[in-house]
């Protein structure tokens, strides 16, 4: 066995699995805080990285004015879903929930190919090319600097949840609502910062995937792979959405190097089937997550 080239893959499993992390995070912060399963995640991170395209090469803005701009568009678009598709469905069963989401994935994959066309563009160049070398493994630049980005930003939003007031807040709201409200939380502000914080960092993970590989109207099937690394880490695991995102980014580069490309979601099925059936409610998930 190649042993140099197998840590190459696995270096690079691992680096594209902190990005399935990052956007994993996303999905876990909605759930934890409102227990809405959301399966628009791919095309909020679509999205992210269409605001981006657009202030970045359509409006002609500095990268670092453009970031933070698709991140407070990406951010409102999370308030606005929260508050005239979500909150309105309190205490329903969350199926209901759950179907929205669905619609929701497919009205912005239409919006995506309505406003900006179905036709798959690049992001402008804005990471370091140098080559990136660990030890005599080669590892693609982009995803080394994705990778890092994805890391630095998980670091930034767990501080915030540790030490912000509205962290803080969002931590005792999915702890338990009912004593949330009997401490003065505003509970559906809360609701509606989760969403508004996770499609920030949706659009942050939607701007580094771009990158790497381009922004198209079929992006969202990237959700695909981060709902099967929230499920397998468990839906309200945020130490879950990281090490989940860890090994299925490993998982798909050793089977798209030593199966093929086509191999890799199947690989990453068959992973989830295998942890399900040890561990229904995932590797780090409570016992009680509700069924739809």
């Amino acid at each position: 066995m190649d042993w140099g080239y197998l840590f190459e893959v696995a270096l690079t499993g691992i680096a594209g699995g902190g990005l399935y992390a990052l956007a994993a995070l996303a999905f876990v912060i909605v759930y934890k805080a409102t227990r809405v399963v959301n399966i628009a995640i791919g095309e909020l991170l679509m999205i992210g990285g269409y605001l981006f395209f657009t202030f970045a090469s359509m409006l002609a803005l500095p990268i670092w004015a453009a970031i933070p701009a698709a991140m407070l568009g990406c951010g409102l678009l999370g308030a606005i879903v929260e508050k005239t598709m979500i909150r309105p469905l309190l205490g329903r069963p969350p199926i209901s929930a759950f179907m929205v989401t669905v619609g929701l994935a497919s009205v912005l994959a239409g919006l995506v190919e309505t406003i900006w066309s179905g036709d798959q563009r690049r992001l402008p160049e804005f990471m370091p090319s140098q080559p990136i070398m660990v030890g005599d493994a080669f590892l693609a630049p982009k995803v080394f600097w994705g990778a890092i980005t994805a890391i630095v930003f998980i670091a930034v939003v767990l501080l915030l949840f540790r030490f912000w007031r509205g962290g803080v807040a969002l931590r005792a709201t999915a702890s338990d609502q009912a004593a949330a409200y009997a401490v003065g939380i505003n509970v559906p502000r809360v609701f509606s910062l989760a969403w508004v914080v996770a499609a920030m960092i949706a659009a942050v993970s939607g701007i580094i995937v771009g990158a790497i590989g381009g922004i198209s109207s079929t992006m969202g099937v990237f959700g695909l792979s981060v709902l099967v690394v929230v499920i397998v880490g468990g839906l309200d695991s945020v130490l879950g959405a990281l090490l989940g995102g860890l090994l299925i980014g490993l998982v798909e580069a050793l089977a798209g190097a030593y199966l093929g490309g086509e191999y890799k979601l199947l690989a990453t099925f068959l992973v989830l089937v295998a942890v399900l059936l040890v561990q229904p409610y995932g590797l780090f998930g409570t016992r009680d997550i509700e069924r739809l």
